[in-house]
């Protein structure tokens, strides 16, 4: 049922309304779910965790297409009447878990698959980057992810350097996985219509850049500081998020990493980052 039958039925008394503080827009457009669900490539034997699931629309026609949906929803009302609907269809192979994704245990999920898991959804604005980090956190465990950004932070995933939306998110996703645009998706395909168009996007943890890290958690430290203030040069944004490294020790460290001081943090390349990060450890452990 759509949200819109939803609401004409009078069920919104049960509290079945998009709610704006979790930046719900139910997705309503039957035709691009499909077309999500073909370009996500699942197979039959496949095991997919959903992220907010909402009135289901995605979930009952992707459950005809894999061994079992995990759908974990946050939104209570939700959860329960999305339960007692898929009960009414039949629908068998979907687990439905009322949880904030963001506190959800992705290793205990895990275990019941010898693959990775596979991730698909439609993701409110307001818990996208939170997410990106815990899958970034959680990436030994998932193989890929077919998720639906609104549109600026689609275009910052993809994003190169120089570009506007070129920025500390941008680094660490592309570090860690290959980012591929798959569909674009109008605001009427939304109830309620959002502001802004979104996009499709295929992030695939098995393809990450090509250079690592020697010190993953060095690498993530030295481009939050670099991001810190973008509006400032690369040193100055290190001297104010790395107030443990004095100008001489920063200065060292971009010349070691062939970084000019008055460049900007979203002038770099990833790979200047990695460079970068080594170099600052390497100042950390002599000093």
């Amino acid at each position: 049922m759509s949200i819109l039958a939803i609401e004409k039925s009078g069920q919104t008394r049960t509290g079945l309304h998009p709610k704006k503080k979790l930046g719900q827009h139910f997705l309503q457009d039957q035709n691009l779910i499909q077309k999500m669900i073909d370009l996500a490539g699942f197979s039959r034997e496949d095991i997919v965790l959903e992220i907010g699931p909402g009135l289901g629309a995605l979930t009952k026609p992707l459950a005809g297409c894999v061994k079992q949906v995990i759908a974990v929803e946050k939104d209570t009302d939700l959860a329960g009447w999305l339960s007692r609907d898929l009960d009414l269809m039949g629908i068998q192979n979907v687990v439905l878990i009322n949880r904030d994704i963001l506190r959800f245990d992705f290793s205990s999920y895990s275990d019941l698959q010898s693959a990775k898991l596979q991730i698909i959804g439609n993701l409110p604005y307001n818990i996208s980057s939170p997410l990106l980090e815990r899958l970034i956190q959680n990436q030994t465990l998932i193989s890929r992810a077919v998720l639906m950004f609104q549109m600026e932070l689609a275009q910052r995933l993809q994003a190169v350097p120089g570009h506007r939306e070129y920025g500390g998110l941008t680094v660490l996703i592309q570090y860690h996985a290959r980012v591929r645009p798959l569909l674009t998706v109008p605001r009427e395909a939304f109830y309620p219509k959002p502001k802004v168009g979104s996009m499709v996007v295929e992030i695939d943890f098995t393809k990450p850049f090509g250079e690592k890290a020697e010190d993953e958690v060095w690498f993530k430290k030295t481009v939050k500081a670099a991001f810190s203030h973008k509006r400032k040069t690369i040193l100055n944004s290190l001297r104010g998020a790395l107030p443990v490294f004095d100008r001489v020790q920063l200065d060292r460290a971009l010349v070691q990493s062939g970084i000019e001081p008055n460049k900007r943090a979203e002038q770099l390349p990833i790979e200047m980052f990695i460079r970068l990060s080594r170099a600052l450890k390497a100042q950390a452990c002599s000093s």
